[in-house]
């Protein structure tokens, strides 16, 4: 049995003995070095850590977003070195609510590997729970992972200007509403969003104890999200490619499959000038916040 969307707690503490690959990937955007000081301090044993700027994300080049995708080769080269190998179950973590796990967890997928799974609650409902810690780095043997790219799981900017004059489709954006709307905007130069786009708030796919909304509530949100649109001509964005891959994991996990990411994101859109810009409610939101 492989699990493919969330894993919980329970069951990973049962398949601790098994050779599953545990990866932590905890990070914060505004302290780079507290994931991996974190991992240090305590982790889930023999887990091993991922960076998310230097192992999930390759390098910027000013106009390609903040956390742009790494190169194929590069990335095979990292779960390899993580110890991935085909066929592999992997479970990703980070400290909460899955929105930098759930980038590994489309990375995987996006290079053929479905055996992947994001802790659900993550390492914050790991540790309230009493479950074993240990402290220190830990490697795994090195593998050769094989990359099989899905080039139909993203799209990049020049397809997303085809899409906005095409209703059939819908862009989904994963901030928080204020940044959606424009109102507020820390990270990247221009407030705003996609013209067009609907807002989906990641974090609304959180419920209060900290895991994931059950199927069934997902599919009630994310229904009125996509307004009828099928779930292989929607296309998700965020501020830089990194939370909405936490949109398409609930996606997937309410059974909506074959949605897209635009992976240089409202960071890599917005640096252009000549791209449109839209401000204001448009079409929709569920949930605020922060990205």
């Amino acid at each position: 049995m492989s699990f493919r969307t969330l894993i919980s707690t329970g069951v990973l503490a049962a398949h601790l003995d098994d050779p599953f690959v545990v990866v932590d990937c905890r990070y914060k955007l505004d302290d780079e070095v507290w994931g991996r000081r974190e991992y240090e301090t305590g982790h889930i044993p023999e887990a091993v850590y991922a960076h998310l700027g230097l192992d999930l994300a390759g390098p910027k080049n000013g106009s390609n977003g903040r956390h742009p995708l790494p190169d194929v080769a590069t990335l095979a080269q990292t779960f390899g070195r993580l110890g991935i190998s085909s066929g592999v179950q992997v479970v990703a973590y980070d400290q909460d609510n899955g929105m930098y796990a759930s980038r590994l967890w489309w990375l995987l997928r996006w290079l053929g590997h479905d055996a992947v799974a994001v802790l659900d609650g993550g390492f914050a409902k790991w540790k309230a729970e009493g479950r074993p810690a240990t402290s220190g780095v830990e490697t795994r043997p090195p593998q050769t992972f094989t990359a099989h790219p899905r080039s139909e799981m993203s799209v990049d900017a020049s397809t997303v200007t085809t899409l906005l004059h095409h209703k059939e489709w819908r862009l989904v954006d994963a901030r928080a509403s204020a940044r959606y709307r424009g109102e507020v905007e820390p990270l990247d130069k221009v407030a705003g969003h996609i013209p067009g786009a609907v807002n989906h708030f990641f974090q609304s796919n959180i419920a209060e104890d900290g895991t994931f909304r059950t199927p069934d509530e997902l599919r009630e949100r994310l229904r009125d999200t996509l307004g009828g649109v099928p779930p292989d001509r929607v296309v998700c964005y965020c501020g830089s490619g990194v939370t909405a891959c936490c949109n398409l994991l609930a996606l997937e996990h309410a059974g909506f499959k074959g949605a897209k990411l635009y992976p240089g994101s409202w960071s890599e859109w917005s640096s252009d000038p000549e791209r449109p810009v839209e401000r204001g409610s448009g079409l929709g939101a569920w949930g605020s916040g922060s990205d």
